[in-house]
């Protein structure tokens, strides 16, 4: 196995980083999250013309550039680092994913769309009582007059106040279909929050919403497999996030531990804190070490995937926690304050720990499919 990045995703990162470094400082970001908007639809052009950033991991047949989910993982990575809002996650990573497994006519009409920047997707599969199970639907999708009636509420449905379109899980019949729905259909009621790490989030309610059979993805009822594998790159793809967010809580930890002086010296010099910030860069290193092989590994068979998705989401939920919290100890009462980066870094950190599943749900969910691997 290759664990070396090829020169193009080097240059892939190269030059996201120097994006974000001249146009996403902590400053402008914090002024921008607060606004009504929540995000700059400007950058998010930027990513699409001025970078090509959103065509990265998809197909050039679809306009892309012929990458996949090690170029999620740079481009999320980076995203992590600067503490970026802008939904790549629900727009390329899990959207464009689902399309692309899907292929034929909405992949050649939605990804090219995407990869311009001119479509904005969120997936909408949570409800109230799925408890991280994606078999979990309630929501029904009733075949009438040649479409389907949309009936149910989806909750927690991240970036759904910036979505053009929704992917919406939906039993129909005795399975789970996946329906692309336009955000403004008729029908739809969308209540908009803000998440505690900057974000913005949607309850969304379906009522008799009508959707054409032709926005049905794969075939009627058999749409789990698809969710679950999507929901797989997701998870890998939020690790690498995490992982960036975790260098970035360590890279300002070291500086300060190096710069504050306590008894006329510096904080690092004590040999209790360069353990824990040693303890720190170990968590931290496993965490990269696992999401690259999870990562590397999603075209498995579906077992094997989910197995090494799960330990880098349960590895990455732990080493978040160990870091962020070391963070804060080591820069004190500063660690919580709004000014400094480093409590923003570490409520996404935490945010990430319950996207698509907690730390507690991965474990139970890779000990499951150890002791099946094993009968």
């Amino acid at each position: 196995m290759d664990f070396d990045y090829s020169v193009e995703q080097d240059m892939l990162r190269d030059t996201l980083a120097s994006y974000l470094a001249d146009h996403y400082d902590f400053e402008t970001r914090g002024a921008v999250v607060a606004t009504p908007a929540g995000w700059r639809p400007k950058v998010w052009a930027d990513l699409a013309e001025r970078l090509n950033l959103l065509g990265a991991a998809f197909p050039e047949e679809y306009g892309g550039l012929g990458g996949g989910a090690l170029e999620n993982a740079v481009v999320m990575e980076e995203l992590g680092k600067a503490l970026v809002v802008e939904p790549y996650l629900g727009t390329v990573v899990i959207g464009g994913g689902l399309l692309k497994q899907v292929g034929g006519a909405l992949a050649a009409e939605w990804l090219p769309r995407i990869i311009a920047g001119q479509a904005v997707l969120a997936f909408a599969y949570s409800e109230p009582q799925a408890r991280y199970s994606l078999a979990e639907v309630a929501t029904t999708a009733t075949k009438r007059d040649g479409g389907y009636v949309l009936n149910g509420r989806k909750t927690g449905v991240t970036g759904g106040p910036w979505a053009s379109q929704l992917l919406v899980t939906a039993r129909s019949g005795e399975g789970i279909s996946l329906l692309l729905v336009d955000a403004d259909a008729q029908g739809l009621t969308r209540s908009d929050y803000p998440t505690i790490d900057g974000g913005r989030a949607s309850d969304i309610t379906f009522h008799d919403v009508f959707v054409p059979a032709e926005r049905l993805l794969g075939a009627e009822g058999a749409a789990l497999p698809l969710v679950e594998r999507a929901a797989d790159e997701a998870i890998c793809a939020l690790c690498a996030e995490a992982v960036g967010g975790m260098r970035r809580m360590l890279a300002d930890t070291v500086a300060y531990a190096s710069q504050r002086k306590q008894f006329g010296v510096a904080l690092a010099t004590f040999q209790v804190l360069q353990h824990r910030m040693a303890d720190m860069f170990t968590a931290l290193e496993q965490s990269a070490a696992l999401t690259l092989v999870a990562t590397m590994k999603l075209d498995r068979p579906a077992a094997e995937r989910a197995l090494v998705a799960s330990a880098a989401k349960a590895q990455v939920g732990k080493a978040a926690k160990l870091v962020g919290q070391a963070a804060v100890q080591i820069h004190g009462g500063m660690g919580i304050t709004e000014e400094l980066a480093l409590g923003h870094y570490f409520r996404r950190a935490t945010a990430i720990g319950s996207q698509f599943g907690s730390t507690d749900f991965h474990l139970r969910r890779y000990a499951d499919l150890s002791l099946a691997d094993a009968a």
